[in-house]
């Protein structure tokens, strides 16, 4: 079943322009403290607070070996993994907020807590676009997005941890009150992650994040709208950032966040292409939507154009288009949420939704 109303075109292209204006607004916003990180941070002792705290790793996806789903299985669980997926879109994390699209570390926890308590387990961007969705059975995949690379999402503190107050601090502290949870997120960042700019620390950054099962990503060089450049431009955009990351010690990118939400022309550049001798190809390409995102096992799912929405309240252009309203829309209609199996090999669908899905990967479907 398709979200009410569908969504017109009309409204989702204005969420499209709130979100570019808002994004645009940040940019012309002081960024704010730097974190100081470099090679010799993890040198120093651990803070007393982070002893009091232990820093929990990111746990293994999915169920323990020899877990098999059976349509008995699947309908005890009431699974359907043809349901919606939330994709939650963060930007800077302030103390105090001073753009629309800021959110405070209090509310971001506040919204971590609630998907913890709610039977949500995060999953990786490159997770859910290759469709390699592992969550224990019964429970709810969700992802979290952070784009831009800004200095409130990771930093390196003197104890070798997350700086507390950073949105990784934010998201290894729920996880550390809710063992299911799992410490994951997707990061996608420009030409300075982080607002580093001293490679050493850039490089420091990004390992700690990708050995603890964090996805770091491509999200441009420069941050340009897409939409007005040629395609070549597109291409170097792309590959500049990824030649990055690969000596920052990251894995090849397999999503990409469009800056603004904005597609390039065509289409399709945004997600393979070529510049100076390098090639991209990407699993999946992350809008700044307004709705949560088809299952990658839906037909009608496009891996060019995934959507996401912003973590907001329900006040003004939010009332119905951002975090609070869907995760309450989805808590009060649970046939429409993705429901997993437990079961990493099969897909398991409602009999009745048998002709919504095209199993990928040769996956094994179980209708009930």
């Amino acid at each position: 079943m398709r979200v009410p109303g569908s969504l017109p075109r009309i409204i989702g292209i204005a969420n499209v322009v709130v979100i570019t204006v808002a994004v645009i607004g940040l940019s012309l916003l002081p960024a704010g403290p730097r974190p100081q990180a470099g090679p010799k941070a993890a040198e120093h002792g651990r803070s007393p607070a982070a002893a009091a705290s232990p820093e929990p790793s990111a746990s293994p996806v999915g169920q323990p070996p020899g877990v098999v789903a059976t349509p008995e299985f699947a309908r005890q669980v009431r699974a359907n993994e043809a349901g919606l997926v939330p994709v939650l879109m963060y930007h800077r994390i302030l103390a105090k907020r001073h753009a629309s699209l800021d959110r405070t570390p209090d509310q971001l926890r506040k919204e971590l807590v609630r998907l913890a308590e709610r039977g949500y387990v995060p999953i990786t961007a490159r997770e859910f676009a290759s469709g390699d969705i592992r969550v224990p059975a019964g429970k709810h995949p969700v992802v979290l997005t952070f784009d831009d690379g800004h200095p409130s999402h990771f930093g390196l503190g003197a104890d070798g941890g997350p700086l507390p107050g950073t949105a990784v601090a934010v998201i290894q502290e729920v996880a550390g009150r809710y063992p299911g949870f799992r410490p994951v997120a997707t990061f996608w960042v420009n030409r300075e992650p982080f607002g580093l700019r001293d490679r050493a620390a850039q490089e420091a950054a990004v390992r700690w994040l990708v050995d603890h099962g964090y996805e770091v990503a491509n999200h441009t060089w420069g941050h340009p709208n897409l939409r007005m450049l040629k395609r070549k431009k597109v291409g170097e955009q792309i590959v500049r950032i990824e030649r990055l990351l690969k000596k920052l010690g990251a894995p090849p990118s397999e999503t990409m966040a469009l800056p603004y939400g904005s597609m390039p022309r065509p289409k399709k550049a945004a997600r393979s292409g070529s510049w100076d001798g390098t090639r991209y190809d990407f699993a999946g390409v992350f809008l700044a939507g307004a709705e949560p995102s088809l299952s990658p096992y839906a037909k009608k799912f496009d891996r060019g154009a995934i959507q996401r929405i912003q973590s907001n309240g329900k006040k003004g252009e939010c009332r119905k288009w951002c975090s609070q309203y869907w995760l309450e829309w989805l808590d009060k209609h649970p046939r429409e949420r993705y429901v997993s199996d437990g079961d990493p090999e099969r897909i398991s669908i409602p009999e009745a939704l048998r002709g919504n899905i095209v199993a990928k990967r040769g996956l094994q479907v179980i209708a009930y």
